[in-house]
């Protein structure tokens, strides 16, 4: 199960991220591309577990 949970969590941080790219304070672009790519970390490791029968 921590698979799905890892692969849900990546998706909503992609998406809050992408979404926090359009501001138009760089800060806030900044933080969003960092929680795009925490997003896509989390799906690889979502990835990782199903591979590995959640075993990591």
């Amino acid at each position: 199960m921590g698979e799905l949970v890892d692969k849900i969590k990546g998706n909503v941080n992609e998406a809050i991220g992408k979404a926090k790219q359009h501001s138009s304070d760089p800060e806030t672009q900044a933080k969003g591309a960092a929680q795009e790519l925490k997003g896509k970390g989390q799906q690889i490791a979502g990835s990782v577990k199903g591979a590995l029968g959640n075993k990591i």
